[in-house]
């Protein structure tokens, strides 16, 4: 069996983590289907929806991300759209949209999170509300960052899987602040069965936003702004902030 090492990375790295989902189910509970998931990955909040029956589209800008998620989610009410966010045409509307787990600091700046807002705004149905998680970007890595780079005191433990006896790691090792955003460096490792390692550096990096420029960047859209919720922090991950708005 063929091994797509971006599924193995995005799983390894993104797809254990669960303290939201209590949150993204008690607001589809509410909204109604269908919901529209925004940096869908692999499925793990889109597959956990759709399980507790409502209907759910994954929007992901990687293709063999919702490839692994359409093969999961066999006869789930699952669909799923190929594509950047910030040119989000899906040709329906929903009552609610969500944007788990710091998708929106993926994007890339102010610019670009306003193009995303717009185009969300045209995708809420009358009365339907966006959902958007974020994280302190310097809290959310788990370390002090100087100036330039920097490490943590003591490094975090890498996140292991096996598949076919092959080991995948992936370790957090470099903090980088670029003024607007934080840089989170990750060393991946793939250990075969013989022994043999490979090794590659994976940076992504967090814009530094705040849940009230968010909120202004939306009011420029034409959405309402709501109640925030809040994703509470747990003994391995710093808690979101959701901010909430409305059509």
């Amino acid at each position: 069996m063929t091994v797509d090492r971006d599924v193995v990375w995005h799983d390894l790295e993104c797809g254990v983590y669960d303290a939201d989902l209590p949150l993204w189910r008690a607001l589809a509970q509410e909204a109604g289907s269908p919901v529209l998931d925004v940096g869908a990955g692999t499925g793990r909040v889109t597959l956990d929806l759709a399980r507790r029956g409502h209907e759910v589209v994954a929007v992901d800008a990687e293709p063999a991300l919702l490839a692994a998620l359409r093969e999961r989610a066999g006869a789930l009410p699952v669909g799923t759209v190929a594509g950047d966010a910030r040119e989000l045409d899906v040709g329906r509307t929903f009552p609610l949209i969500i944007v788990p787990m710091q998708t929106i600091q993926l994007f890339g700046g102010s610019a670009a999170r306003l193009r995303f807002l717009d185009r969300a705004a045209q995708h809420l149905a009358g009365g339907g509300r966006l959902a958007i998680a974020i994280a302190d970007a310097r809290e959310s890595v788990g370390g002090d960052i100087a100036d330039g780079p920097a490490s943590w005191e003591r490094l975090p433990l890498p996140d292991l899987t096996e598949i076919d006896g092959v080991v995948y790691s992936s370790r957090p090792v470099m903090l980088h602040d670029a003024g607007h955003c934080v840089g989170i460096e990750r060393l991946r490792e793939v250990i075969d069965e013989a022994g043999g390692r490979e090794e590659e550096t994976d940076v992504v990096y967090l814009d530094d936003v705040t849940a009230e420029r968010i909120e202004q960047e939306a009011a420029a859209n034409g959405l309402a702004v709501l109640p925030r919720l809040v994703v509470p922090q747990t003994d391995e991950y710093v808690g979101s902030t959701v901010v909430m708005l409305g059509a």
